[in-house]
Order: structure tokens, then sequence, then C-alpha cells
């Protein structure tokens, strides 16, 4: 069984490093949006067995019932804590597979999802790093194999707590996994591509014409 959960911080401490390029509102909204999109693109993933939304934040709570996807609203603080308290209820079995994605890659495809997949059926833990040496998605059999280690240059992390644990370990540089939105310069890099993440792009037609392609 794979489960896949999407982690989302309370909106009111979400993407502060965009401030204050952009107000809180636009903020929050555009945290709305890309979460959207996240799902969607989820939503086409063959192989995925449950799909959540792990958030504390009652807005983005509304967002998982209207894409029929679960919702884990437990408040665990930090993002590592939750992400392991929400994969072990959406992959609780021994041998279950857990799939993280970030809410911020706006722009996965369904396609760079199911590579991803593909890759855990030969190896223990599959990350796809983004630009900044983050990792947006990371796949792991079983969920506890390695633990979750989120943040500053966690692909090199995530690396070497596989290579400690003497588990196998793939690195793919998935394109469309390479943005993680966290800055305003990573807005202007998602919006010069002109793949996925429709929700977030008509919001920036909306509200900033200037950036949107």
């Amino acid at each position: 069984m794979i489960g896949a959960v999407v982690p989302v911080k309370l909106l009111r401490a979400s993407k502060s490093r965009m401030l204050p390029s952009l107000d809180r509102p636009a903020v929050e909204w555009l945290t709305i949006a890309m979460l959207g999109d996240v799902l969607e693109a989820l939503l086409q993933v063959r192989g995925l067995d449950r799909i959540a939304v792990a958030t504390p934040d009652p807005r983005l709570a509304e967002v998982a019932p209207r894409f029929g996807v679960e919702l884990l609203s437990d408040s665990v603080a930090g993002l590592n804590p939750a992400v392991e308290a929400a994969c072990a209820r959406i992959a609780p079995a021994p041998g279950d597979t857990a799939l993280v994605v970030l809410g911020d890659v706006a722009g996965v495809q369904a396609e760079d999802i199911e590579t991803l997949l593909d890759a855990g059926t030969r190896s223990a833990v599959v990350l796809a790093p983004s630009s900044d040496g983050g990792t947006s998605a990371l796949l792991r059999t079983p969920r506890d194999v390695i633990s979750a280690t989120f943040g500053a240059d966690s692909a090199r992390a995530h690396q070497k707590l596989a290579t400690l644990a003497g588990v196998s370990f793939e690195q793919l540089a998935l394109p469309s996994l390479a943005i993680d939105i966290d800055a305003y310069a990573d807005l202007e890099e998602f919006a010069t591509g002109a793949d996925g993440g429709q929700r977030t792009r008509t919001l920036l037609r909306e509200l900033w014409p200037d950036l949107a392609t």
C-alpha cells in the first residue's frame, strides 16, 4: 500500500520569506492555490492508494474534502515531526510505502510522481531534490526506514541517512519537482514555465500580471 501526504503549515506562518515582496493575504492565497495544484496532480497518479493533507490550519483543512482526499488535522509542532505523524497514519502497516510531497511544488506533474514510484520498486529511499538542495518529494519503504529531515540541504541529509542505514537510495532530478516556491525569486522562476500549476498561474495572472506568463 502506498500513501501520500502533503504537509502544509499554518497559513499565518507560511512563506515568510516572501514578505514584504507580497503582503500576508496574497501569500495565503498563494499557499491555498499551490496546495490545490499539488492535490490535483496527485489524484492523477497511478498507484497511490491514499492521499492526505496534513495541516493544523482550518482554512487549508477545507481544501482536502473539495478534492476528495483525507485530512490529517493533528497539531504536531515542527515540519518533520508532523510528517512522521502523518506518514504513520497514512501508511500504518510495517511494509507500507509513504510518499511525502511538499505543498509548495505547484508545478508537479503526475508522470514525475509515477517515475518516483517506479524507482521505489527497487530502492528503499527515493527523493526528488529541489533546485536549492532541499527535498521536494520523499518516498520511503517502509515509511520509517529513515527519518524525514526536510529543511535546508535536506537532499544530502536524506542520502546520508540512507547510507548510514545501509539501505538502497536513488535521487531523481525530476523537472516538475525542481521548484519549491519558498521565496519571491522562486515564484518568478515558476512563472517563466508553461506546465502545471494552473491554479497558481491563474492567481498570478489576477494579482501580478507583470509576473505571470
